[in-house]
């Protein structure tokens, strides 16, 4: 399982969140709302110190990462993070 940002996603993290380096975002499984695997849970994202990792990406020494606990969710897909264009906020695709 990979997490990959496309460099919009990126751009928007610095732009929107004020992300810079030694920062820490988690994506995370939040009751709620549906996904592709799970009706009533979707996935959030917060800026948070990691407790247990269980993946991660470096890119620009900003850590991006899923709990070791939240695995579960993505079901052994990779995580890519976008950008909606035309709402300018993020989008994600689960690939196998």
């Amino acid at each position: 399982m990979n997490i990959t940002l496309t460099d919009d996603a990126l751009q928007w993290f610095k732009r929107e969140m004020e992300v810079e380096t030694g920062d820490t975002i988690r994506f995370y499984a939040r009751y709620g709302g549906s996904s592709p695997f799970h009706e009533g849970f979707s996935l959030g994202m917060t800026r948070e110190e990691p407790i247990e990792v269980g993946i991660q990406s470096t890119i620009d020494g900003i850590t991006y990462y899923i709990e070791e606990k939240d695995l579960w969710f993505f079901q052994e897909h990779n995580l890519n993070v976008d950008i909606d264009s035309t709402m300018d906020e993020l989008k994600y695709e689960y690939t196998k």
